[in-house]
């Protein structure tokens, strides 16, 4: 158990080393880059701009294409709700006039007015 033990602290030391070592090397270039840059500082801030553009250019594509999908889903739901809405009066309306009917119906046979059927 005691040469387990040691072979881990061993390999947590030595990933610890490769991820100073990592850090070190991103942090030397990113100060090289900053000192010795291979572009005017005009053209790379240029650059910069151009990319932030076309950045925002994707994204309101992505989003325009979003909101349209969106508003298309909105107005079809909107038309089903309006002919559910539509579809429930007449349902209320028809209900109505059915018991209406049932209810003369019981009150014409209680007073003996006989009712034929076509």
């Amino acid at each position: 158990m005691g040469r387990l033990g040691g072979l881990k602290t061993n390999l947590i030391m030595r990933t610890g080393k490769v991820e100073l070592g990592t850090m070190a090397g991103l942090s030397i270039n990113a100060i090289a880059s900053i000192l010795f840059p291979s572009e005017k500082g005009s053209t790379t801030r240029k650059q910069i701009m151009n990319k932030g553009r076309d950045y925002v250019d994707k994204l309101k594509f992505k989003f325009d294409g979003s909101f349209d999908s969106l508003t298309d889903k909105f107005k079809s739901t909107k038309k089903d709700a309006e002919g559910l809405v539509k579809g429930n009066a007449k349902y209320n309306n028809t209900k109505k006039a059915v018991k209406n009917a049932a209810t003369n119906f019981k009150h014409d046979d209680a007073a003996g007015i006989k009712h034929t059927t076509s």
